[in-house]
C-alpha cells in the first residue's frame, strides 16, 4: 500500500490490530507510537496519520488532512464479464490508472459462470478498487456496477462524450491512430471470445466507434490497460 485507504466513519475509532491495514503499519511499514504514515479519505482528502499508541487489541491514531488534487479520467470502462482472475486484474489496475466507473456486463458469448462468482457478492471486487487507489496513492474510487446487459448499459447512459468499442474483427482503424475523441470516453470491452455480430450492430447504432488495438490478440485485462493508457496520453496532449 502506497497510501492506506479509511472510510469517514472509521477515523474516530480505534484501528483493531486483526485489521490488514493495522498488519501492514507494523510489520511492512515499521510504523511506532509517535511516527506517522500516509493516508487518505476515501473520495476525499490525503494527510498524514500518527500512532498515539499500540495497544494490544488496537492502534490509536490522529489524523491530519490537507487538500487533494486527486482527479479522475473522463473514461467509463464497460467490460464483458471474463474469468474472475482476469476481472480480479482489471478492478484493480484500472483504478490505479483513474477512470471515473467500471461497468460489468453481459454479453451473448459470455460464459455464464463468470456472472455467479462470488467476487460479486463477497465485497471482494469493492476491496480490489480500494487496493488499486492505494497502490496509485490516490484516494478516488471508481463507480462500480455489475450485471447489467449492453441494452442497459446503453439506455442508461448520458447521451454526451463519444463510445469506442474494441474489436479484433470488424473495426477499421487503430485506437489513437491520427484520431481526435469527445470526452467523456465509454469504452466498451467485450468477452474472451468477442462481440457478437447483434451486439456490433447495437453499438454501432450508438454511436460507438469501432476501433483496434493493432494485429496482436491481447488478454482481456491487457486491453482494458492498453486502452485506457492511450485514451489518458490524448487527454494530457
Amino acid at each position: 500500500m502506497n497510501l492506506i485507504l479509511f472510510n469517514t466513519n472509521e477515523i474516530e475509532k480505534p484501528l483493531p490490530i486483526a485489521d490488514s491495514r493495522a498488519q501492514h503499519i507494523l510489520k511492512v511499514l515499521k510504523v511506532r507510537a509517535g511516527e506517522s504514515f500516509d493516508v487518505g479519505l476515501i473520495n476525499g482528502p490525503r494527510g498524514k496519520a500518527v500512532v498515539i499508541s499500540q495497544q494490544e487489541t488496537h492502534l490509536s491514531l490522529s489524523f491530519h488532512w490537507h487538500e487533494s488534487k486527486n482527479q479522475f479520467l473522463p473514461i467509463n470502462l464497460w467490460v464483458s464479464y471474463c474469468r474472475p482472475q482476469t476481472c480480479r486484474k482489471i478492478l484493480q489496475e484500472c483504478t490505479s490508472l483513474g477512470i471515473q466507473s467500471i461497468s460489468f456486463f453481459d454479453t451473448e458469448k459470455c460464459e455464464p459462470a463468470y456472472r455467479d462468482s462470488k467476487l460479486w457478492s463477497t465485497g471482494e471486487a469493492e476491496r480490489l478498487l480500494i487496493r488499486g487507489a492505494e497502490q496509485a496513492f490516490c484516494t478516488l474510487i471508481p463507480k462500480l456496477s455489475f450485471g447489467a446487459s449492453l441494452d442497459e448499459l446503453i439506455q442508461d447512459t448520458p447521451n454526451k462524450g463519444e463510445g469506442i468499442a474494441l474489436d479484433n474483427y470488424e473495426a477499421p482503424t487503430e485506437l489513437g491512430a491520427n484520431q481526435s475523441y469527445a470526452f467523456p470516453i465509454t469504452l466498451a470491452v467485450g468477452g474472451e471470445r468477442g462481440w457478437s455480430k447483434s451486439e456490433r450492430d447495437v453499438l454501432r447504432q450508438n454511436r460507438f466507434k469501432l476501433l483496434n488495438l493493432g494485429e496482436r490478440v491481447l488478454r482481456t485485462e491487457t486491453a482494458c490497460i492498453a486502452a485506457i493508457a492511450i485514451l489518458r496520453s490524448l487527454i494530457s496532449d
